[in-house]
């Protein structure tokens, strides 16, 4: 079905080709919807909460959130081409052949999120909360990662080269299994992967 305009609540509807370009969302309610070829481009949301719904086609260009919750969803072939997340809620969301940058993001909770095989390359994920992510096959080349929660993430064949690790939480990342080069490490990031390759690290505080 299609709609003039975007609902407010919407609970275990399907739309296709509904065309909502640069509304005012708001806090919208959406529960276990399916939007097939919705043009969501330059919306905005404030508060939203999206739950278990699916997007397939779907452009969120230029559209931005604040502090809005799009969790367990999935989202294939989408875009979000200059999309803003700000203080956003991700949780247990799939990123599926998706369009993810340019991107701006602050902050926010990606906790358990899946974007395998994504270009997230020179993104600024600097405190995003990526604990238990599977970035797995994803370029995060040049990217920005400075403390982020990332404990448990995977990254299986995760291109990590030149990207800015300082400072983030990587207890339980297999580093090992990733690609570096040049990648910038704080000194617990360097004992964890040195750690990884059979390493011993000491360090000797004797003049």
């Amino acid at each position: 079905m299609t709609s003039d305009t975007a609902p407010r609540e919407a609970e275990g509807r399907h739309f296709s080709g509904d065309d909502w370009y640069a509304e005012e969302l708001g806090a919208v309610r959406w529960v276990g919807c399916t939007f097939d070829d919705v043009d969501l481009s330059e919306v905005v949301t404030s508060g939203a909460h999206v739950e278990d719904c699916v997007f397939r086609g779907c452009r969120f260009n230029s559209s931005t959130h604040t502090a809005s919750a799009f969790v367990a969803c999935t989202f294939e072939g989408s875009s979000f081409f200059d999309t803003t997340w700000d203080g956003c809620k991700l949780t247990g969301s799939v990123l599926d052949g998706c369009t993810v940058r340019p991107m701006t993001v602050r902050g926010g909770q990606w906790r358990g999120v899946t974007v395998r095989g994504a270009n997230l390359s020179k993104l600024d994920l600097a405190g995003v909360d990526l604990r238990e992510a599977d970035l797995s096959l994803s370029n995060l080349s040049g990217a920005v990662l400075r403390g982020c929660p990332m404990s448990g993430a995977s990254v299986r064949d995760t291109d990590l080269g030149g990207a800015d690790l300082r400072g983030a939480a990587l207890d339980g990342v297999d580093l090992a299994a990733a690609r570096l080069r040049r990648t910038r490490l704080d000194l617990a990031g360097a004992v964890l992967l040195a750690g990884l390759h059979g390493a011993v690290v000491e360090v000797d505080d004797q003049p």
